[in-house]
């Protein structure tokens, strides 16, 4: 059984009392699997927010249905959507700590409200502040900390109740890179060590790339392309996944520096997706070398995703034209993706 699953869900909201319909979740359809980290990402006002508040009942649906842990949350009376919510954490951008909290208090607090013994509360305090790095700084307060130690006890409170699910809503997009890099290990650990399904929100493919298993794009509300994350991002079917692609990997050129480039390059200039299963870069070379073609790399990069080669390259070929056109020829017959500029 999924740990989460959207039913043909709808969320709809007014502004005023007679203002304008806003559709803010379109028809979801998405199954959360139990134990692995989901990514959804998004441009912001894609429903991203909307969508995780649905999970913890915080929204429902105007159509449709939410399932977590089988059990349909817009269908529970409150008292058992209080329920459902102790068995998921949740994490922010913002922290949401209290400030007149230590730090042990912060982590201390749901408990305290669940009503777990002093002892216990003592406990799993301790053992969550020493997961996270911060057993040192129990007593100290927030304005004492660095964002990405606020985050770090973020996410000791958010898995105080033992939550089986973790929720983070844009939770790195206050931090540096650095700290990010810190934050997401941490998720990896909550996940892998912890055993707990993770789904994560964010607009910068950097945080999906670095610890999600799959990934939905969403884009007006809608999920728009959803698998693996090498698959969705290594070939995009959708312009909104295929724009987070151009702008993270930053491995294709723009018109302007397509311009630029054929200023400095006299040759044909062609770009070539390096993909897992696709012809190598050897063997790339080999390919234009047998028909007689020069080819200079002038553009691009290459990164790993999922363990996996993803990326492109852009070449300036010279040599006769027939000659260009045979070597780029066998390259697309051995399925090789290339996109002539010009």
């Amino acid at each position: 059984m999924p740990h989460v699953r959207f039913e043909h869900v709808t969320k709809a909201f007014t502004r005023g009392r007679q203002g304008p319909r806003v559709v803010a979740v379109d028809d979801v359809s998405l199954e959360v699997e139990r134990g692995e980290v989901f990514g959804v990402i998004g441009q912001s006002g894609a429903g991203k927010s909307t969508l995780i508040r649905l999970v913890n009942g915080l929204e429902t649906p105007t159509d449709g249905r939410v399932f977590v842990g089988g059990r349909e949350i817009g269908a529970l009376p409150e008292a058992q959507r209080r329920g459902v919510r102790r068995d998921i954490g949740m994490i922010f951008q913002q922290f949401n700590l209290f400030r007149s909290r230590t730090v042990a208090g912060n982590v201390a607090y749901p408990l305290k409200v669940a009503g777990v013994e002093r002892a216990e509360r003592d406990r799993r305090v301790a053992r969550l502040l020493d997961f996270v790095g911060l057993l040192d700084r129990a007593h100290d307060h927030p304005e004492q900390l660095s964002g990405g130690q606020k985050q770090r006890v973020g996410i000791a409170r958010a898995l105080a109740t033992e939550p089986a699910l973790l929720l983070a809503d844009e939770a790195t997009s206050a931090l540096d890179p650095r700290t990010t890099a810190e934050v997401l290990a941490l998720l990896g650990r909550v996940n892998r060590e912890l055993g707990v399904t993770i789904m994560l929100i964010t607009h910068e493919l950097d945080v999906i790339r670095a610890v999600a298993d799959r990934v939905a794009v969403m884009d007006g509300g809608r999920v728009v392309e959803t698998g693996s994350v090498y698959d969705v991002f290594a070939r995009p079917q959708s312009t909104a996944a295929a724009d987070f692609v151009r702008g993270a990997l930053r491995d294709r050129p723009s018109a302007e520096t397509l311009e630029r480039l054929r200023r400095r390059h006299s040759g044909r200039l062609v770009t070539i997706a390096i993909r897992e299963g696709t012809v190598a870069q050897t063997a790339l070379a080999a390919a234009f070398l047998e028909h007689g073609v020069a080819a200079a790399v002038v553009y691009g990069g290459i990164s790993e995703l999922q363990d996996r080669a993803v990326g492109s390259l852009t070449f300036e070929l010279t040599g006769p034209a027939a000659a260009v056109d045979a070597a780029l020829a066998a390259l697309a017959a051995d399925g090789v993706e290339v996109e002539t500029h010009g």
